[in-house]
């Protein structure tokens, strides 16, 4: 095929400077590209058998899981995987293709399907309600059924359903979220929350007919409904009163709390805590100050909304997910009883929706180690580890760059236009530009740029997400139950089942009970037909999923 592409130039004598140009690309393209052992076919053939005897050497580990470690990539597919894999290895100084991600040496994989019930492709509020709660549910919608209605608060009422957060906190566990976002955002909220709105951050967040109705803002859920015991993430500005200046940040007043309910929800969290160890912290100064092994509860709250992302984190400052990771895992495995932590790498997503694929490979490999330290710190025999995307992006990896090339560079093949682009691209999104009736001129054009913008086929202010099928990772008790192609919310369900919380108890009681789909307050009720406006909201939602 690159033969074919190159021979098609000499059709074309305007195109004979393109060509020798990109002959003089390969002769010159340095040899240690192509390692000379992996020219001899036994190396491949050995490579290949000591992989197989591996595999037939593996064990089932049948033990009941005392702890669950979930780490989530919020938007990582499968190319976001691959070409992160290949950065993490450049980064190294290695051609990156061969690179061994943490995720790479789980021993069982299987592939998700990640559809919402009411739209093919979904969102990180639809899906977080699938794998922890175990039911699928509607777009935007947050802890409730798909009899739920985005938006309408009325709906809500009597569709709340709970997750594997709140089932292994019932059954003694100690349980954590870590995120990269802040923690009312989509992912982390699932966990704890119920809203018939994924964007009802605040009070103020809320329009007045769903507050006349009874239903509560996500922050001051975290605080309500389940008895967290550590909390990291942003977020600040969702937890204080109306002109409360941030800490941080005093002079900028999209910083300052929002609530216009005047209640101080961190005061409160600590008032809640009264007898307990437990620590408030919004700096990496009082963070690394925190004892583990005396401290109950912590909540850390390092940014007024989201975190910043990895590339442009002030270490002085902020903690990375690395030691946020660690932190939570020191304190929470106190418990004789074991923990649930849910990890998020949640700004791969919001990288991606901004078109900037070398920021979110970078916080793609900043979640793979993160990955590494939550297994350094953990036995296999008794912590399932399990590590999935909720959902995919529109990224592609395209072109033909030689073995070794920087996965954030060109394709050494420019396209018909006479125009060089990038291996990664977008569906769509930002990056969509087109002047005079052509493509920009990407040749001086630096794409390794953290703040570069990817093209993409078509004009979207915010890239959309995409619908294929994302990769689940396990390792430890009853790892191999993730396997084949499952829907999502089988997920919570095979989670539940390896560590005996929730309704389905057989693994711990002799295989004596029937399984139980465990869902609260769920009346079960057909999801009906949806009408045009409802569905309007929910299309108007979607330029809000940043």
């Amino acid at each position: 095929m690159l033969c074919f592409m190159l021979s098609s130039f000499l059709t074309c004598p305007p195109c004979v400077p393109l060509l020798s140009a990109h002959l003089f690309l390969i002769s010159s393209w340095p040899a240690a590209a192509s390692p000379a052992e992996e020219e001899n076919p036994e190396f491949w053939r050995s490579q290949a058998q000591k992989t197989l005897q591996s595999v037939l050497d593996r064990k089932l580990n049948t033990n009941v899981a005392k702890n669950i470690l979930f780490f989530l990539g919020d938007g990582m597919g499968i190319a976001t995987y691959t070409a992160a894999r290949i950065l993490k290895g450049q980064l190294q100084n290695q051609s990156g293709e061969e690179t061994v991600m943490t995720m790479d040496t789980f021993p069982n994989v299987g592939l998700v399907k990640t559809y919402s019930v009411d739209f093919q492709i979904p969102d990180s509020a639809a899906t977080a309600t699938a794998y922890l709660c175990g039911v699928k549910t509607n777009l935007n919608t947050i802890g409730v059924s798909a009899a739920a209605r985005n938006g309408v608060c009325k709906s809500q009422k009597g569709n709340e359903v709970t997750s594997i957060l709140k089932w292994a906190k019932d059954a003694g566990k100690s349980v954590g979220i870590v995120t990269t976002t802040r923690v009312q955002h989509a992912t982390p909220a699932a966990s704890y929350a119920h809203s018939a709105s994924r964007t009802w951050y605040s009070d103020a967040d809320m329009p007045a007919a769903a507050k006349r109705d009874g239903c509560t803002d996500i922050a001051s859920q975290l605080l309500k409904n389940t008895d967290i015991d550590v909390i990291i993430g942003g977020g600040r500005k969702y937890m204080t009163p109306t002109g409360t200046k941030d800490p941080e940040y005093p002079r900028d007043l999209s910083s300052w709390g929002k609530r216009k309910d005047k209640r101080n929800l961190i005061e409160e969290w600590q008032s809640l805590k009264t007898g307990k160890v437990a620590h408030y912290v919004w700096n990496k100064k009082d963070f690394d100050a925190v004892d583990p092994e005396t401290t109950d509860y912590l909540m850390a709250l390092f940014e007024p909304s989201d975190l910043r992302f990895e590339a442009e984190r002030d270490p002085s400052m902020d903690p990375s997910i690395v030691e946020t990771t660690e932190k939570a895992i020191r304190i929470l495995q106190k418990n004789p009883n074991g923990f649930f932590l849910l990890v998020e790498g949640g700004r791969i997503d919001q990288a991606h929706h901004s078109g900037r694929a070398s920021m979110a490979l970078h916080e793609t490999v900043a979640f793979d180690y993160a990955i590494a330290k939550g297994l350094e710190l953990t036995k296999e025999h008794e912590t399932l580890t399990v590590v999935m995307a909720d959902h995919s992006h529109t990224v592609t990896l395209n072109g033909y760059p030689f073995r070794g090339q920087s996965i954030l560079g060109k394709s050494p093949v420019w396209a018909t236009d006479f125009l060089p682009y990038t291996t990664l691209m977008y569906g769509n999104g930002p990056g969509h530009k087109i002047i005079n009736g052509t493509r920009p001129d990407i040749r001086n054009v630096d794409t390794k740029n953290k703040n570069y913008v990817q093209q993409s086929a078509v004009p979207t202010e915010s890239a959309t997400h995409s619908g294929e099928d994302v990769v689940v990772l396990a390792r430890g008790p009853m790892a191999h139950l993730f396997q084949g192609v499952q829907e999502q919310n089988y997920i919570a369900h095979a989670m539940a089942y390896t560590a005996c919380v929730g309704a389905d108890l057989r693994h711990c009681q002799g295989q004596t009970e029937s399984p139980v789909v465990h869902t609260t307050l769920d009346n079960n009720r057909a999801g009906g037909a949806r009408g045009s406006a409802a569905l309007l909201s929910v299309l108007l939602a979607l330029t809000r999923l940043m």
